[in-house]
């Protein structure tokens, strides 16, 4: 997974920020202030950056300009559009204004792996082996045939493995807003990849909530 670095000078927030992040298998470095950031980054290699504008010391945009490209989100609490527009001016691959759900930046720290070719290409799990660039999923190295709705309700626990999704946020993230169906849809293709895939151990079912990809990396 990403080498993630989190620039945040609150540390409730920066902390929350790397647990859920290291929760889907990312490996995260916590900086509190803008210069420990710029001496994290010039010392190592990371995937992806995500930044706090408003830092003691240097602030998100001088360290931005000290990231030698890496990929960055911002965090702020500015929700002014001039903020957000000069942000992206200087090359910043996403911009999310506090306060946010996890949820929404696991996703844009997912969508920007993706775009900067940062992210995984397979997920191996014992027998189960998913590649995400052919849409393909084998047991035992023999593919198993699933219709595009199991597939993408699958790679979604995968990507946001160790994580409680509700099934309303199921429903959303595989079927979409248009959807008109009820959650026993998601009660029923999850049904289908625990017997297919033989994961009834792995997705447990969480009480009154959802579902869980339980993953031990």
């Amino acid at each position: 997974m990403a080498k993630i670095l989190i620039v945040e000078d609150e540390p409730s927030i920066n902390e929350l920020i790397r647990k859920n992040l290291s929760l889907t298998g990312h490996h995260c470095t916590q900086a509190f202030d803008g210069t420990a950031a710029v001496t994290l980054l010039g010392n190592g290699k990371f995937d992806l950056l995500v930044l706090d504008i408003m830092l003691p010391g240097l602030d998100g945009y001088q360290v931005f300009e000290k990231a030698f490209g890496t990929p960055t989100i911002f965090l702020t609490a500015k929700s002014e559009l001039p903020d957000k527009l000069k942000g992206l001016a200087m090359g910043a691959d996403d911009y999310l204004t506090k306060p946010f759900q996890m949820l929404e930046l696991a996703a844009r720290v997912e969508a920007v792996l993706r775009r900067t070719k940062k992210t995984e290409t397979e997920f191996v799990m014992g027998d189960l082996k998913v590649d995400f660039d052919r849409h393909q999923i084998f047991l035992k190295g023999t593919v198993v045939e699933c219709t595009p709705k199991e597939y993408e309700l699958l790679e979604v626990l995968i990507r946001n493995r160790n994580i409680a999704l509700s099934r309303e946020k199921l429903l959303e993230l595989v079927w979409g807003w248009e959807f008109d169906g009820g959650t026993r849809t998601v009660d029923v293709h999850i049904q289908r990849l625990r017997q297919k895939l033989r994961l009834e151990n792995e997705i447990r079912t969480v009480y009154k909530l959802g579902y869980r990809l339980e993953v031990h990396e």
